[in-house]
């Protein structure tokens, strides 16, 4: 899977997502820091590396990754 279309910025965000999953059984909570973290957060999901599910009763979102996603984890040695 090609980075081209994604920032570094964004590719840092998705890392750190990555990383963090195994510590929510593979769907991390994503907590937006910034503007530009949320824009980030949009490009990856563009790119088709995941999606997000928000909870209705809790205001959380949470993190999937897709297929492209895991790939993509498994390349910077992240296991999905």
């Amino acid at each position: 899977m090609s980075t081209n279309n994604i920032t570094p910025a964004s590719l840092n965000l998705f890392l750190s997502l990555a990383t963090d999953a195994p510590n929510w059984d593979g769907a991390p909570l994503y907590e937006s820091h910034s503007k530009a973290e949320r824009g980030n957060l949009t490009q990856l999901k563009v790119a088709g590396l995941l999606y997000t599910e928000q909870d209705d009763d809790s205001d959380c979102l949470w993190v999937y990754f897709t297929d492209a996603g895991k790939e993509l984890a498994a390349q910077h040695g992240v296991a999905l």
